[in-house]
């Protein structure tokens, strides 16, 4: 496998590229009878990512879009006998392991994007529309690696509900470590990130942690809160930044400090804080200004990184654009309008939105994400483009 990979990438044709990707697609288990498959798992999935990418949001759309461009996917693969109709497509992608097909992305990225990532930010999120109350099925939510910078989606898990993402964490935590993506990087977790466990977890993968202090570590934030309303200027280092847009102009001032050694002490009470590694403290004050009203929010943060305020503050700005990922998948891509309740359906749904995003953010095309998948759809060639990640 790793010298087809290694032949492969050293051609830089789109054949090579997605060749790339249908090898990592082959690694799946079909669990057919080889001698009764019409439509091999590979091309199905290569339909779906293609489809997907090219503004289809169910498989109906999917069958249509392949049944037009079935002259362009068999120049990567045989499709001998077609486009499956949507029930058959809906069964194959229902029966796909989510795991290993999150693997198959994931390593293709690694391939496509080496080196490591500055900021990574995690979060999860929920498609809404994904719970059968009937069957006592929950809604799905699905936990993401970020790359801030790279914009794209490096590693993800499905958990049952947003309460589990506390145990999920540390397992996504050891993929990115697995795919060489998480050391020297600088992971920052909302709050409910913010656990004992998972920042020696990032540690001791060589990374560094930014949490978010609110709620659940309250005697922390309180006295990390109580801190900044008291610290001298000369413990403090400070910087600001200004961005204008969608309406708003919105400042942020930033005041973080190495002196920590308060934190940790020889006395012990109820909710003692329990960080053995922080480094640095980062205070952050936002101000939104809109037409006819102002909004301001404070945040504060641990991290185990030394105090370097431009790097703090870039983690802290970094953690919005997960969120922006998770709004563009509700708006561009109905994630949370997605209905797919049988089997592994939503789950690897879920797996194939957030790839697709991605590629198509990757590219640097002008226009929005709606108008780059919709030009995807018309062009083969801008789909080419797309799927090359260049």
């Amino acid at each position: 496998m790793e010298a087809a990979t290694d032949t492969i990438m050293d051609e830089e044709s789109p054949r090579a590229r997605l060749a790339l990707l249908l090898e990592h697609f082959s690694k799946l288990d079909d669990g057919r009878e080889p001698w009764r498959v019409m439509y091999p798992l590979k091309e199905v999935l290569l339909l779906v990512v293609c489809a997907t990418i090219a503004s289809c949001d169910d498989f109906d759309d999917m069958v249509a879009w392949g049944k037009h461009h079935l002259a362009f996917l068999r120049r990567f693969s045989e499709f001998h006998h077609g486009i499956p109709c949507e029930r058959w497509l809906r069964a194959l992608v229902n029966r796909v392991d989510p795991i290993l097909f999150g693997c198959c992305f994931n390593s293709w990225i690694t391939a496509l994007w080496p080196g490591r990532h500055e900021i990574i930010a995690i979060d999860g999120k929920t498609s809404r529309r994904t719970h059968d109350q009937r069957k006592g099925l929950k809604a799905l939510h699905t936990l993401s690696a970020y790359a801030s910078k790279a914009r794209l989606v490096l590693a993800q898990l499905s958990v049952p509900d947003k309460t589990n993402e506390i145990t999920a964490i540390p397992d996504l935590l050891d993929q990115l470590a697995e795919t060489k993506q998480l050391e020297d990087a600088l992971v920052s977790i909302d709050a409910m990130g913010c656990q004992v466990a998972i920042a020696d977890k990032i540690v001791a993968h060589k990374a560094d942690y930014l949490l978010a202090l609110k709620g659940n570590q309250s005697t922390l934030e309180a006295d990390v809160e109580d801190y900044f309303a008291d610290a001298p200027a000369t413990e403090l280092v400070t910087a600001s930044s200004v961005e204008k847009g969608h309406g708003r102009i919105e400042t942020r001032f930033y005041a973080a400090s190495s002196d920590v050694d308060w934190i940790v002490s020889a006395r012990h009470y109820p909710g003692e804080p329990r960080f053995k590694t922080i480094k640095s403290l980062l205070k952050v004050h936002a101000r939104a200004e809109y037409r006819d009203r102002c909004s301001f929010e404070t945040r504060y943060y641990i991290s185990s990184a030394p105090l370097d305020i431009e790097r703090l503050a870039r983690g802290a700005r970094g953690h919005w654009s997960v969120e922006s990922m998770h709004w563009l998948l509700d708006i561009e891509f109905k994630d949370d309008l997605s209905r797919y309740r049988t089997g592994h359906g939503a789950k690897n749904m879920a797996v194939v939105r957030r790839f697709a995003l991605g590629l198509v953010r990757a590219n640097k095309a002008k226009g929005s994400v709606k108008t780059r998948r919709k030009s995807a759809s018309w062009d083969p060639d801008f789909l080419l483009q797309i799927l090359q990640l260049k």
